[in-house]
C-alpha cells in the first residue's frame, strides 16, 4: 500500500452510488439487519439512551450479569472484539469486501500511571499486529490515555509545572514517542486522535515533532484536525509550510468533530472566544476547503477522510479524479467506525478507493465509556441515526422482494 499509484483517472469517470444497499449491506445476514435496526431505532430516542445508559452503569458497577446483553447488541454493533485477535478475525470479513481495519483499543477515562503504561503496550500489540498484514494498514491512539489530562491541559495553556507533573509530562512524552517509534520501524502509519481545544495546543506540538522525526520519507504519523474549529483551516497551512521548510511530510486526519455542546459550555463558562464554527454551514465549507487544500498539496500530505457525510466523501472522490490521481492513490484514504455508514464504506470499496474502518476493542467493562458516548453522539445527530436507519429499512424491503419474486418464478 505504501507505493505511490501512477494510474489516471478513467474518462469515463462517475461518481460512486452511495445508496446503494446491496453492496452496502452485502456483509450482513438477515438476523445482522433485523438487530442494527432495532438498535438504531433505540439509539434515535433520546430518552431511551439516557435511561439504558445509566442503568447500564449501575448493573455493570454492581457486577450483575449484564454484559453479555450488552456484547451481544451495541457492543457486537460497534466494536470488534474483546481482543486484537478477536478483531483480526472481524478485519478479515472487512477485507473481503475490500474494507481495512484500524484496530482501535478504545479504553477510555484511566489516568494514572500504571494503566497508561498498559494502554501504551497494548497499542504497541496493534502496531505489531498490523506490520505485514495487508487488512490493518493504519494503527492509532488516543492521547489522552497515555499522557496525563492534567498536564496536557497546563502545558496547552503555557502553565509552569511542577517537578511531578514535569516528571509526569516526560513520561508521557515518552510513551507517544517510543509508539511513533514502533509505527516507523513497522511501516504502519499512526493515526493520533484529537481531544478537547484545551488540550490540544500541547499535542499539537508533540504530534509535529514526531512527523518532523519520522516523515521523512512520507507520512507515517499523523495528527487529527477536527474542523468544527474555526481555526483548524489556518493550521493546516502552517503544518504545511512548517513541512516544506524542513522537509518532512504531514499526515493529517480530518474530522468534524466529537466535542462540540462540551467545547461551547466551556468557553461560555470561562469567557473565552467559542471555538467552534459559528453554524453547521460554516463548518462544511472549512471541511471542505481543507479536502482542497490536502489535494492539491497532496505531494507534500497523506489525508485520511474521517467523515460520515457523503457530500465530503464525494466531494474527496471528485478531487482526486479532477487531479489525475488514482483512486487507490496510497496518501489517501477513506475511513468510518464500525457498525456505522457501512453505505459510504462499501460503496467507496467496491468502486477502488481505500477504505477503512476504525475497529474498536477492548474488555466490555472498560469499553462502555466509548459505546455510552458513541450512543449519545448519536442521538445528538437524528439526522446521522435517520439515515441509518432508512438504509436499514431499504435493504430489508429489497431482500424481501427479491425473495418474493423467487417465490413466484419457481
Amino acid at each position: 500500500m505504501h507505493q505511490q499509484a501512477t494510474s489516471s483517472p478513467t474518462v469515463d469517470f462517475s461518481l460512486p452510488d452511495l445508496g446503494n444497499t446491496r453492496t452496502a449491506f452485502a456483509h450482513k445476514s438477515d438476523r445482522d439487519l433485523w438487530q442494527a435496526q432495532w438498535l438504531f431505532r433505540i439509539i434515535g430516542t433520546a430518552w431511551l439512551t439516557s435511561v439504558g445508559s445509566m442503568l447500564t452503569k449501575v448493573a455493570l458497577a454492581l457486577h450483575l450479569p449484564v454484559k453479555g446483553i450488552v456484547k451481544a447488541t451495541i457492543f457486537r454493533q460497534f466494536c470488534g472484539g474483546e481482543t486484537i485477535d478477536e478483531s483480526l478475525v472481524a478485519a478479515r470479513r472487512l477485507a473481503e469486501k475490500g474494507v481495512g481495519t484500524i484496530l482501535d483499543y478504545s479504553v477510555e477515562g484511566e489516568d494514572d500511571q500504571g494503566a497508561m503504561n498498559e494502554t501504551a503496550e497494548e497499542i504497541l500489540r496493534t502496531i505489531a499486529a498490523a506490520k505485514g498484514d495487508p487488512n490493518v494498514p493504519f494503527s492509532v491512539f488516543k492521547p489522552s490515555g497515555v499522557v496525563r489530562t492534567d498536564v496536557l491541559e497546563k502545558v496547552s495553556a503555557g502553565e509552569q509545572l511542577n517537578n511531578e507533573e514535569a516528571a509526569a509530562w516526560q513520561r508521557g512524552r515518552r510513551r507517544v514517542e517510543r509508539i511513533c517509534q514502533a509505527a516507523h520501524a513497522a511501516d504502519v502509519p499512526v493515526l493520533v486522535d484529537a481531544e478537547e481545544s484545551w488540550y490540544q495546543a500541547a499535542l499539537d506540538t508533540l504530534v509535529t515533532e514526531m512527523m518532523e522525526r519520522f516523515n521523512t520519507r512520507r507520512a507515517v504519523v499523523y495528527n487529527t484536525a477536527q474542523m468544527y474549529r474555526h481555526d483548524r483551516l489556518a493550521f493546516l497551512r502552517e503544518q504545511l509550510e512548517l513541512a516544506k521548510a524542513k522537509g518532512y511530510h504531514v499526515g493529517m486526519k480530518l474530522v468534524r468533530g466529537a466535542y462540540m455542546e462540551k467545547e461551547r459550555e466551556r468557553a461560555a463558562e470561562k469567557g473565552y472566544p467559542d471555538p467552534i464554527g459559528a453554524n453547521k454551514a460554516a463548518v462544511d465549507a472549512d471541511y471542505d476547503d481543507a479536502l482542497r487544500f490536502c489535494v492539491a498539496h497532496i505531494d507534500r500530505m497523506a489525508v485520511l477522510n474521517g467523515t460520515h457525510n457523503e457530500a465530503s466523501t464525494l466531494l474527496l472522490a471528485k478531487l482526486m479524479h479532477e487531479a489525475g490521481l488514482a483512486k487507490d492513490d496510497p496518501r489517501i484514504h477513506f475511513g468510518q467506525l464500525l457498525g456505522m455508514s457501512d453505505h459510504i464504506s462499501f460503496n467507496m470499496a467496491g468502486a477502488g478507493y481505500n477504505v477503512v474502518k476504525y475497529v474498536p476493542y477492548g474488555p466490555v467493562r472498560k469499553v462502555l465509556p466509548y459505546l455510552i458516548r458513541r450512543a449519545e453522539e448519536n442521538t445528538s445527530t437524528r439526522g446521522q441515526t435517520g439515515r441509518e436507519l432508512s438504509l436499514i429499512i431499504a435493504e430489508r424491503k429489497r431482500r424481501a422482494g427479491a425473495k418474493q419474486l423467487s417465490v413466484s418464478s419457481r
